[in-house]
This record gives structure tokens, C-alpha cells and sequence, in this order.
């Protein structure tokens, strides 16, 4: 008998299990799951540029000067140290979403594997997002405004603004962390001087920071840089000061060679290791776009020392990939996925991006992260 008392009952249901038998409310309930372990583990290249934040900007010390003491006189009242000027450094934050969208015809004749593939498809969605904005912020030399209309920099970019002085290394409102290679691959010089720009403002220096190397493959496959040799000379003008060492993942080989120090470790917190240049691990990742590379200091997955700001709600129901339940007793008929957050620079010397073109101009990427 159909229930017309305006109360759902079980039996009013069109759909509750899937071809295979398998239980709507078990696969919402593994979802939800899925979710929670799936938030405690974001992808790894964003664990390492990025740390989470609930701040809409930061105030960051710019100008801090060297204090000096004085000789002090019987009756004269010394000199006091004063406070620096402070930069507002904002996080941007935006709302997306993703609608799985289901009919209960679907579901009724949808087998296990056809929603499994669903439900990753959109996971990936939410990598692509997350990590896609991450690189968007770090490869884009564009100031822009949150919703607080603070601005929300990347970073140093030759505006004027001047970085602060590091153990008495000053620099000027010209200096730049968005440089071009001015030839047509990346070379050793390049990433030695990346290396270099990044480490002069006191980054990647300390005992847990490591540099990476950030590179697309196609770029590390033009590049030659699995065969840099310390003083010997490719390309006829082209001279690396270090080895490549390769990582543990590199094929296997003849070589009568022997590394002396640490070599590369296979992986770097969930990132496979192609080897190490330098102080640098070159990793090679898809995400990042061809034509361009970047050189990062990284405190680790989450560490504030990380370039890039995570910023996310207030409230911690907002945070994380979220998923919202449909009308009806099957929540995931017509559910959705949600993620709000958004992104800026917290350490504008911490990283550096090049892009690969013989211009002297240098040109933000386009990565899509979404629609």
C-alpha cells in the first residue's frame, strides 16, 4: 500500500541497493569515510609548498633593522628599539562544488564499480583543485584582493616593494623571484642561481628544509640534467658545478663510479625522487606545467614555513572536501561535493618559478584547476 500521509517510509523508496546488491547506505557511509581519511592526506606536492590557515592575511615584519648598542653616558637615557613596518599578506577564498547526481534509474541498474568510479573521478577533481590553485598562486607574479580586500601577493615580483635584509644581504624594490631562462632549456647556471636566490633571503637553510626542484618531464628529458657531471661541459658552453645523483628509483646500471655524502632517498614525503642536484631534489611531476620549473624551500608536509597559505573556514565543519547529502532517505542519490579555501604567499622569498623561453619577460603559466 502506497503511504500518501506525507511521512517516507522505507518501503516508499524507488531504489535502495545497486544491481549488485550493494546497500546505498553502505556505499554513503564508506564515502564519508573515504572523506575523512582522504582530507587527513591532501596530495603531496601541496602538503610541501602550502600550510593551513583560518587567518584572511598575515602581518609580516618587512623593514626589521639591525639594533646596536651605545655607549652609555651618567645621566643619558639610551636609545630604544623600535618596531618594524608590517605588510599584510592576504589568502584569497573561494566556494566549489561538484555534484555527483545520480538518478534512482541509474543506481537500480549501476553496478559497485560504476559508482566507485564516480566517486574517485571526483577525488581527483578535488586534487586537481587544491594543487592546481596551489601552483596557480605560486607560478602567477599577479597581485590580487580577497574577500576582506587585503591583497593577496606571490612572490617577489619588482614592483618596488623591497625584501627585507638578510644577515646584512639588503636588496632593492627590483629584485625578482619570477626569472626566465633566456635559452630554450633549463641549464645547470640556472638552477645554481635558483638555489641561490632562494637561500640569500635565509631559506632552506635549516637542518628539516630541503630545496626541491620542481620540473615537468618533458623539461627534465630536454633539459639532460640526469647526465649534469660535475666540470664536464655539454652543449659546448655548458658546465654544471655539481653530480646528478640519481635516487634509488633510477634504472639500474653499470657505472664504476661511488657517491660520497647522503644520497637522494627514493621518495621525499610521498613525492617519488628522480635524484638530486646540488642541495636540490628534482622531482618531476605532470602538475607542473612544460615550460616551466620552480625551486622551493619546504619545511615539510603542513610546516609554516612553506611558501604558500591554505586558508580555510572559520568553522571547522567548512573544511575539507565535504560531502553534502541529496533530498530523500538515500543521501547519495543527489549529493554533492564541497570545498572551500583559497590561497596566497606567506613567504614571498621561500620559492622561486622560471619559466623556460629565450625572453627576457617573464609570463605566468595557465594551469586549469577548475571550471
Amino acid at each position: 500500500m502506497v503511504n500518501r500521509s506525507g511521512t517516507q517510509t522505507r518501503g516508499d523508496v524507488l531504489v535502495n541497493q545497486l544491481a549488485d546488491g550493494t546497500d546505498l547506505s553502505v556505499i554513503w557511509d564508506e564515502l564519508t569515510t573515504a572523506l575523512a581519511e582522504y582530507n587527513q592526506h591532501r596530495s603531496a606536492i601541496a602538503n610541501l609548498l602550502s600550510y593551513k590557515t583560518i587567518n584572511a592575511a598575515d602581518a609580516v615584519a618587512q623593514d626589521v633593522q639591525a639594533e646596536l648598542f651605545e655607549e652609555a653616558t651618567e645621566f643619558g637615557a639610551p636609545r630604544g628599539i623600535s618596531d618594524p613596518s608590517y605588510l599584510k599578506l592576504g589568502y584569497s577564498f573561494k566556494d566549489h562544488d561538484l555534484a555527483l547526481r545520480m538518478t534512482w534509474r541509474y543506481l537500480r541498474d549501476a553496478t559497485r564499480e560504476q559508482v566507485d568510479n564516480r566517486i574517485i573521478r571526483a577525488f581527483e577533481a578535488d586534487n586537481r583543485l587544491t594543487t592546481g590553485t596551489i601552483l596557480q598562486r605560486l607560478f602567477s607574479n599577479v597581485v590580487r584582493t580577497n574577500d576582506f580586500g587585503h591583497s593577496v601577493y606571490g612572490l617577489w615580483n619588482g614592483d618596488g616593494m623591497v625584501p627585507p635584509a638578510h644577515l646584512g644581504r639588503t636588496f632593492d624594490g627590483a629584485h625578482t623571484h619570477y626569472l626566465t631562462t633566456q635559452s630554450v632549456t633549463l641549464d645547470p647556471v640556472h638552477v645554481e642561481a635558483g638555489i641561490n636566490h632562494v637561500k640569500e633571503h635565509g631559506y632552506g637553510s635549516t637542518q628539516s628544509a630541503r630545496f626541491l626542484l620542481l620540473v615537468h618531464p618533458n623539461d627534465l628529458e630536454s633539459s639532460k640534467i640526469t647526465s649534469w657531471r660535475a666540470g664536464v661541459t655539454f652543449d659546448t658552453s655548458k658546465t654544471p658545478k655539481y653530480d646528478f645523483i640519481p635516487s634509488s628509483n633510477a634504472p639500474a646500471r653499470l657505472t664504476t663510479e661511488r657517491v660520497e655524502g647522503a644520497a637522494p632517498p627514493p621518495d621525499y614525503n610521498g613525492l617519488e625522487v628522480t635524484g638530486s642536484y646540488g642541495k636540490a631534489l628534482v622531482i618531476e611531476s605532470y602538475f607542473i606545467p612544460a615550460g616551466w620549473a620552480a625551486i622551493v624551500a619546504t619545511g615539510g608536509p603542513n610546516s609554516e614555513s612553506n611558501p604558500i597559505g591554505f586558508r580555510e573556514h572559520t568553522n571547522p565543519a567548512y573544511r575539507g572536501l565535504r560531502a553534502i547529502p541529496g533530498v530523500g532517505p538515500y543521501p547519495l542519490q543527489e549529493s554533492f561535493l564541497a570545498r572551500s579555501f583559497g590561497v596566497g604567499i606567506r613567504h614571498r622569498s621561500a620559492a622561486l618559478a622560471i619559466q623556460i623561453t629565450g625572453s627576457t619577460t617573464y609570463t605566468p603559466p595557465v594551469i586549469v584547476a577548475h571550471r
